[in-house]
């Protein structure tokens, strides 16, 4: 891998139908940075989940809201960064959001969270439409720390930092 630091930034408008470039364009900069297969494969999956999260719980009622996507990649590890737009109306998201960041950090090994998730969810009815795996996707299959703030009640940023 190189040595440097480097940084990409992508904002993402919300539509689904781009999160197939905008993987594309995570993959590139991650192979661009020497990583190859299975572990830029894994980091894409990571900024991936956290880009469909913001653009499926982010307001875009403002005219040119936008999601953006931060991923830095140095020596010691990956970071991703998502940041989206949130409405008044995300208290319930939020307090979701920080209980399932908490429920896999009480995991001593993120496995244990990902399989207890998969159990929940084939118990669960079809018609259910938020499984909630995602995050327990990038603990897990991503190896990544979650955490989260909430800038002026109007800016959601979600985090995964993984160690290379």
């Amino acid at each position: 891998m190189d040595s440097r630091s480097r940084e990409f930034e992508l904002r993402v408008a919300s539509d689904w139908g781009k999160m197939g470039s905008v993987n594309e364009a995570i993959l590139a900069f991650l192979e661009s940075c020497g990583l190859a297969g299975e572990l830029a494969d894994r980091y894409t999956m990571v900024a991936c989940e956290l880009t469909e999260n913001g653009i499926k719980y982010g307001n875009f009622e403002k005219t040119g809201a936008s999601v953006s996507v931060k991923v830095k990649v140095d020596r010691r590890g990956i970071f991703v960064e998502v940041t989206n737009p949130i409405g008044a109306g995300t208290h319930d998201y939020l307090r979701e959001l920080d209980r399932t960041i908490q429920w896999v950090r009480g995991f001593q090994d993120p496995f244990e969270a990902y399989i207890e998730r998969m159990q929940a969810i084939s118990r669960e009815s079809i018609e259910v439409d938020r499984s909630g795996l995602g995050l327990v996707r990038i603990t897990y299959e991503g190896r990544a720390a979650l955490d989260f703030y909430v800038e002026d009640d109007s800016t959601l940023s979600v985090s995964a930092v993984s160690e290379l």
